[in-house]
């Protein structure tokens, strides 16, 4: 499978890189300082530096791709677009290219806590309200698309090699949700999504 990956020099992303190339597909890591990144050489491994607000350079990014992941970052002020400015982008082009599957990684706010989302519960910590506004947004974008999306309602990632021991549930935090993930076993997660789609335009939550 040949997989775009926005966001990839960040922790997610080069997690992401490196269990895609031991999976065996072929990878085009795609991000601003992605060439001081410090990927290792590898026949499968396309880095290509680029701006995610770009059109022309995020559908070159997407052509000829199998499927995308974004793991897009920002800071959690409310003011960085970059989330929901770059999902647009991406959507656009990735519709222009004739690409369907996508899976993205957004915060936990996003999930549903029973009639309303966790982020609108009064006692969800305010410090992460912005940033849960700007993921719902590019959720929103992906949902009014025409994209096989998937979404990632993540707890706190926690730097780690993948386990292969976590819990999903579709559109929640799953039962026992111990609010972590280790960036190994998401970067897992998102890759098996990829070929099994069980949460095929879905949010999904996890937790080790």
């Amino acid at each position: 499978m040949i997989i775009t990956i926005f966001g990839a020099t960040g922790m997610v992303g080069k997690q992401l890189v490196r269990e895609a190339l031991i999976m065996g597909h072929h990878v085009k890591a795609f991000g601003r300082n992605v060439f001081t990144a410090n990927f290792p050489s590898h026949n499968n491994l396309e880095i290509i530096s680029g701006a995610l607000f770009d059109e022309d350079q995020v559908f070159k990014a997407v052509q000829g791709s199998d499927a995308v992941i974004s793991v897009v970052g920002g800071s959690i002020d409310g003011l960085d677009k970059t989330r929901s400015v770059g999902m647009k982008n991406i959507v656009k082009q990735m519709e222009k290219a004739g690409v369907k599957r996508i899976i993205a990684l957004g915060g936990k706010g996003i999930l549903d806590s029973g009639e309303s989302l966790l982020m609108d519960e009064p006692d969800y910590p305010q410090e992460f309200l912005a940033v849960g506004k700007e993921h719902y947004t590019a959720y929103q974008i992906l949902k009014d698309s025409d994209l096989d999306f998937t979404v990632i309602g993540s707890p706190d990632i926690i730097e780690g090699y993948p386990t292969g021991s976590f819990h999903t549930s579709p559109d929640a935090p799953p039962e026992n949700d111990n609010n972590k993930i280790f960036s190994g076993d998401l970067s897992l997660f998102m890759l098996q999504e990829l070929t099994k789609g069980d949460y095929i335009r879905k949010r999904v939550g996890i937790s080790n």
